[in-house]
């Protein structure tokens, strides 16, 4: 029951001047109280009646004998369920240990590898004592400000907080954060401290840049972490949630828990959204088609036409082999597939294998022939053409990036145009995945992979998206989960993003190795099949498709890869992130993008003659696309093509699950 409900309760009766005191009968409640300024305060309580003042040293302590019956029922059935969810989570956390002991690497003193980094950062700021006692002054100049604050408003007087959370924190929501005192100071408690630790690791001088982000995003992630709203005794939801449900809550959140725990076999795996009420082929990925042609590495789908006549080239989309393809097919309205065919597009999808133990040794060069080569070659058979338009999508574009590259130096001339979604070719500026991608990551990747046969698994992937924006892919749910024993609402996306597929150990270090550690695709500097590939090379008209707030493909990253390309380059900007930056209908009338015919030396000379056009940035890339497609044919039916089809869009290898 909220600390806005109902009436405030008095925290004992009061003696009467004669000794006598005459028993009350004590009411089960969620008491709302005010201060002397009316200010609401939290507390959930059960008032007991006084023992009577006859029984020595009695006071005014507890006596559950002298509850009324539903008092009584309500106190049994909280202690009840206290007692259960705490053998719950004793139950699931010593199951979890036992399975942890079977991975000795999983045990690792130092797992986030930044004991050496965080070092440096501490021996440079103990060389610079000034900044320190200029830091700890600041510091405590906040308190003060805070302590003045709170007294201030104690007194009834209207005081304006001395921090406030950052625009987009979602944690601090809940109206008791600002109106109940006591959670405003813990509140802003919290953020004073947090901002300061922060500032100092940013603010240190002559630290190798590395070494410092990485200190800075542990920095980031630890004090994420220990934020007050992640614990039930500092969370004002999750404490009303637990009175008003006697416990049932807690005892809801622990059974969570230990679902969770099991389904990662003994690692946390926070269930983001409701996964049984989404099946592959019946409410996400439902645009009808036929898969066409299978190798080991993928499964081809031609997607049925829309319209009476489509354009002569096809478009064959090579998607990230890390998630599952029907990103492109999560609802009929907001699918980039159907949405292409409405356009006059002849809608290619390569369907990337779940690979497991058997596939450990394919390499990114088999990506690249199985995938990409051979993925076109049946695309232009079935089509009954010579060229066809491409697009790739995160790590997808770098595949494909690296195969035109390749084909530039062969001579083959087959791809007509290239687009890039959230690509990167360049990774110098590659966001916070740089992190994970150093050599002592790596080795623990290699254990991992090798402990699961040659394969790294899904969820191991999943774990380091979610940890680059743990506030909202592991915190919010950690609180609505097992704080406040809620279930996750559906939502077609997360259960999009929780479909992991596992990585073949040769390709998955290859790509760290290659792009991530040495950017040896953007310096001129990588083999494939022999032959070193040099993107200038590359005269085919490209697009590129960024996102202002991506944090996986930055948009100065993937700028800096478009100007390494020979030939003509369209780059266009759109708004929000990683994902909802490019699967964005136009229907949807969100956001915003911004287009520039130039391509000067920097994204930010680029973005200051940049035109904002509002809503999606869909139709631009369609106009552009279809100058690249030749005449207007009829329409072509999947199933009549000169390949038999195999089976039903979306196919069988989308919905082998890691």
């Amino acid at each position: 029951m909220s600390a806005r409900d109902g009436k405030s309760a008095k925290s004992g009766p009061k003696a009467e001047k004669s000794g006598k005191s005459k028993p009350k009968t004590a009411r089960p409640t969620a008491a709302k109280s005010k201060t002397q300024d009316g200010t609401k305060t939290l507390a959930p309580e059960i008032t007991p009646p006084p023992k009577p003042d006859s029984q020595p040293g009695a006071g005014n302590a507890f006596d559950p004998q002298r509850l009324s019956a539903e008092q009584r029922e309500i106190v049994e059935k909280l202690s009840a369920n206290l007692a259960r969810a705490a053998v719950t989570a004793q139950g699931a956390i010593a199951e979890a240990a036992l399975r942890q002991a079977e991975r000795p690497s999983a045990l690792s003193a130092d797992p986030f590898h930044v004991s050496s980094a965080l070092t440096d950062v501490m021996g440079r700021l103990s060389a610079q004592p000034e900044r320190l006692v200029r830091a700890q002054a600041d510091l405590f100049q906040k308190y003060m400000e805070l302590w003045q604050s709170a007294a201030r408003r104690a007194s009834g007087e209207a005081v304006p907080p001395v921090v406030e959370p950052a625009k987009g924190d979602k944690r601090f929501l809940d109206p008791d954060w600002s109106e109940n005192p006591v959670f405003d100071v813990i509140k802003q408690s919290y953020l004073v401290t947090s901002n300061w630790l922060n500032a100092l690791v940013s603010d240190v001088d002559d630290v190798e840049p590395m070494t410092k982000r990485r200190v800075e995003f542990f920095m980031k992630m630890l004090t994420d972490a220990f934020a007050p709203s992640n614990f039930l005794v500092s969370n004002p939801a999750a404490l009303r949630e637990a009175v008003a449900s006697r416990g049932e809550s807690l005892l809801k959140g622990m059974e969570n828990f230990a679902e969770d725990l099991s389904r990662g076999g003994g690692q946390l795996a926070i269930s983001q959204t409701d996964y049984d009420m989404f099946k592959i082929g019946e409410n996400v990925a439902t645009a009808p088609g036929k898969v066409i042609f299978q190798n080991e590495i993928i499964q081809l789908l031609q997607f049925s036409p829309s319209t009476p006549q489509v354009y002569e080239v096809p478009l064959v989309i090579f998607p990230p082999w890390i998630n599952k393809f029907y990103i492109l097919d999560l609802r009929p309205e907001n699918s980039m597939i159907r949405w292409l065919t409405d356009q006059g597009i002849t809608v290619f999808v390569a369907s990337w294998v779940n690979p497991d133990k058997t596939l450990a040794d394919k390499t990114f060069e088999d990506y690249m022939r199985q995938g990409i080569y051979e993925g076109t070659a049946a695309a232009m058979t079935q089509a009954g053409v010579d060229r066809v338009n491409t697009v790739g999508y995160c790590i997808g574009g770098t595949l494909l990036a690296s195969t035109l590259a390749h084909m530039a130096a062969k001579g083959d001339e087959r791809i007509q145009s290239a687009t890039f979604f959230a690509a990167q070719q360049d990774f110098s500026e590659a966001g916070d995945l740089l992190l994970f991608t150093n050599e002592e990551w790596l080795k623990d990747l290699e254990q991992m992979m090798d402990a699961e046969g040659g394969v790294l698994r899904g969820q191991s992937m999943a774990d380091t998206f979610n940890i680059l924006r743990s506030n909202d892919l592991i915190w919010s749910f950690f609180v609505n989960n097992y704080l406040m024993g809620k279930e996750p609402k559906p939502f077609d996306l997360l259960f999009w993003n929780s479909d992991q597929t596992r990585m073949p150990k040769a390709l998955h270090l290859f790509y760290l190795r290659k792009f991530y550690g040495e950017n040896a695709l953007a310096k001129g500097e990588l083999v494939m099949d022999g032959i070193k590939l040099d993107l200038s090379t590359v005269k085919t008209p490209i697009y590129v498709q960024s996102s202002k707030e991506d944090h996986i493909a930055p948009a100065r990253s993937v700028y800096r890869g478009a100007r390494l390309f020979g030939g003509p380059v369209t780059f266009t900007l759109a708004g929000s992130g990683h994902i909802a930056g490019v699967i964005n209908a136009p229907v949807a009338k969100k956001y915003q993008h911004w287009t520039n015919d130039r391509l000067p030396e920097t994204v930010e000379a680029w973005m200051a003659d940049a035109t904002e056009t509002p809503g999606s940035w869909w139709p631009h890339w369609a106009q552009w696309l279809q100058s690249h497609s030749g005449k207007l044919i009829d329409a072509r039916d999947p199933a009549r093509g000169p390949l038999k089809p195999l089976e039903d869009a979306p196919g069988s290898y989308v919905k082998v699950t890691s």
